[in-house]
């Protein structure tokens, strides 16, 4: 686990490299790219809609779910101060995982691994980009259920 802290800001980094990089792919404008994330809510949906899903290689949604939790990072990054950490996960083939961790004011610490929701949104087609979203912002606490 120390190497995984070690890493922690070379993951972050390459982290919004990806978010950069896929964010360009989207043909979103260039004013879109750099502010709030939200603002590419649009052109995601325009790209995941014309994807050839039924012809993706393992490769192909390797590269897409690394590419849509770089966003989901991004976002909770850019709209709720969330930072990288490392968690302990004796299941994973590298005994931890990163995830992102966000300071509640009441609550104390949310956590949430953009890598999961990313994963769970794979699973249920169509792939739903505020869907994506609102499962990161409930799982880290820092929205509330409607029922609360």
């Amino acid at each position: 686990m120390a190497q995984a802290h070690d890493e922690l800001p070379t993951w972050a980094g390459d982290s919004h490299q990806s978010f950069q990089e896929f964010a360009k792919e989207t043909n979103a404008p260039a004013e879109a790219l750099t502010g709030d994330p939200i603002a590419l809510v649009p052109y995601l949906r325009a790209y995941l809609s014309e994807l050839p899903l039924n012809e993706f290689t393992q490769d192909d949604w390797v590269t897409l779910h690394t590419d849509l939790a770089s966003f989901l990072a991004e976002f909770m990054i850019t709209n709720h101060a969330a930072s990288w950490a490392v968690r302990e996960a004796p299941n994973s083939p590298r005994g931890f995982r990163y995830v992102l961790a966000v300071d509640r004011p009441v609550a104390g610490s949310g956590v949430v691994d953009p890598f999961e929701v990313v994963a769970s949104e794979l699973r249920s087609p169509p792939i739903e980009v505020a869907r994506m979203i609102a499962t990161a912002e409930l799982t880290a606490g820092v929205t509330r259920r409607y029922d609360q």
